[in-house]
């Protein structure tokens, strides 16, 4: 059984949560047939770097990583963060969701998918959020099996962006309130 601490990366993690990005990325554009974009993946990685790096130059304020790290081996499991809405959901929301905090980044070692990992980061992403004072919150996808997850998780998408990638390849974008009690 896993013990899993969900915390703050620390800059002596930059090197590690670069790698695991170019290692999950790469599982996940082969396991959604897209291990031939190249460029893209590329791109992706990039832009994941980039929001690390801004998350250590803010302090946690223009962007705010939280990790997933094993507590007996020290191995990270997994990753999570928000920031500002890209523009991709900003335009094709026709600016309905500028302005809100966008979760992405969440990432799942593949040899620990599907044991709660992914559940324990989303929660404890909404909480910062929530302690934040930050209400709304917006998470797309273009991967069709992460959307899948999403979609039991979260319930339809609030914009469906059909053929978006391609044929039969389209994007989903979620807004959602967090419910204060």
């Amino acid at each position: 059984m896993l013990s899993v601490e969900i915390r703050r990366p620390q800059i002596s993690d930059k090197e590690e949560l670069f790698a695991f990005f170019d290692f999950v990325l790469k599982d996940t554009f082969i396991i959604n047939g897209l291990e031939e974009l190249t460029e893209d993946y590329e791109q992706e990685c990039k832009e994941k770097r980039e929001h690390l790096s801004a998350d250590f130059a803010s302090g946690g304020i223009e962007r705010h990583f939280l990790t997933a790290v094993d507590k007996q081996s020290g191995n990270l499991l997994g990753c999570i963060a928000y920031g500002p809405a890209s523009s991709l959901i900003v335009m094709e929301t026709n600016g309905a969701l500028a302005g809100y905090m966008e979760i992405g980044t969440a990432f799942v070692h593949p040899n620990y998918q599907n044991k709660g990992i992914g559940t324990m980061l989303l929660n404890a992403i909404i909480r910062t959020l929530e302690i934040r004072e930050i209400h709304h919150y917006c998470l797309d996808s273009g991967y069709a099996i992460a959307q899948k997850i999403w979609t039991k998780k979260l319930g339809e998408p609030d914009y469906l962006l059909k053929d978006y990638w391609g044929n039969g390849a389209h994007h989903m974008i979620w807004k959602r309130s967090i419910e204060r009690v």
